[in-house]
């Protein structure tokens, strides 16, 4: 063989080392040694009921993992599973650190759309649809619902979309937002603006961490205020007793330490802290009231009625913000940080139930 032979295979004998080591992963350690990774998220998470139910482990598992009933499962694991670790890896409970308080904030605001109407102020939505005409995206995830108020997840590519009357409102049941992110990542030319409760933001933000293609293409994360959320069979069950008729019903909202239920001819009201024995376990020891991982949080707390309390966390949202202003979209005020303090004290207390 030449010299100039032997220093091309050289050649290419490093490059295939580089780029080897280019798709080396860091996968956490098993704690069950001899066990398949699904096995051990079970064991770790699952099974000590800390799972949040975000389902960011189902939007990456090539094998198989869904929800059966309330919970994250994998039938068939011990044969299906590929032992990837893929699901450990983007789990945000599998090395869980809580996260509480108010979070970075370059701004604290109050804000009503002049363009939507909605629960509060609607600026989850003015958000998403400017951040569309912008071009920094070109779809939002939002959960909508069907007839029965079970969750459905919508890619609005187009503001009359949400002339569909289902999206707006609050839902307090869990919504697959993340095995739809996954789809959406993958038809996305500009960009992704995903809504979502703390537990789905820190998915996303796993996700990204883990995965170039979603860094790439989720450009805005619109974290919502969040004390609870509960499971479709539970919630549904419970108002229906409470005397809810979902044939009547118009929207739900929590005011004031209230759940309250309104229909086209009654309305049901009662404490929130009635719903405890309801509560889902992941909730139970979630400390993070508002998306402190978000690049802008939005909730009803912290603003008078009728408004939308806006923390804005990173420059691309204040972009979003000012592009709305110079557009005179919507109405601001001042937002009241102190107002929260309850409830993200509440959330933090939290803490406690992980070592129970």
């Amino acid at each position: 063989m030449h010299d100039a032979d032997i220093k091309a295979c050289e050649e290419v004998i490093k490059m295939a080392t580089v780029a080897e080591s280019k798709w080396e992963i860091k996968v956490p350690d098993k704690p069950l040694k001899d066990k398949v990774y699904f096995e051990n998220l079970k064991s770790v998470v699952i099974d000590t009921e800390i799972c949040s139910r975000c389902l960011t482990c189902a939007s990456v598992c090539p094998g198989g993992i869904t929800v059966v009933g309330d919970k994250v499962d994998f039938p068939d694991y011990e044969t299906k599973c590929l032992d990837c670790g893929a699901c450990v890896r983007v789990c945000p409970r599998f090395v869980y650190e809580p996260l509480s308080g108010m979070g970075p904030s370059t701004a604290f605001i109050a804000g009503r759309s002049k363009r939507f109407a909605g629960q509060d102020g609607a600026m989850v939505t003015e958000l998403i649809v400017s951040a569309m005409e912008m071009g920094i995206i070109d779809r939002g995830l939002f959960a909508g619902r069907n007839e029965n108020w079970e969750t459905e997840m919508f890619h609005v590519r187009d503001p009359e979309q949400l002339a569909i009357t289902t999206l707006s409102g609050t839902k307090y049941t869990f919504a697959d937002v993340l095995p739809e992110l996954k789809k959406a990542v993958k038809f996305t030319k500009n960009g992704v603006g995903v809504v979502g409760t703390p537990c789905i933001v820190s998915g996303v933000r796993k996700l990204q961490q883990e995965y170039p293609i979603f860094r790439e293409k989720i450009k805005l994360v619109v974290g919502l205020f969040c004390t609870e959320n509960f499971h479709y069979s539970a919630i549904s069950q419970y108002l229906r007793d409470k005397g809810v008729d979902f044939s009547k019903l118009v929207k739900t909202d929590i005011t004031m330490g209230k759940f309250i239920a309104t229909m086209t001819d009654n309305e049901v009201k009662f404490k929130v802290k009635a719903l405890e024995e309801i509560l889902p376990s992941g909730c139970n020891v979630c400390c993070d009231f508002t998306a402190v991982e978000a690049d802008v949080s939005v909730g009803s707390v912290g603003s008078v009625p009728g408004f939308s309390t806006i923390s804005v966390r990173e420059p691309i949202a204040q972009k979003i913000l000012d592009y709305i202003k110079k557009q005179g979209y919507a109405e601001f005020g001042e937002g009241d940080p102190g107002q929260l303090g309850f409830l993200v004290g509440h959330k933090k207390k939290r803490a406690e139930n992980l070592k129970k």
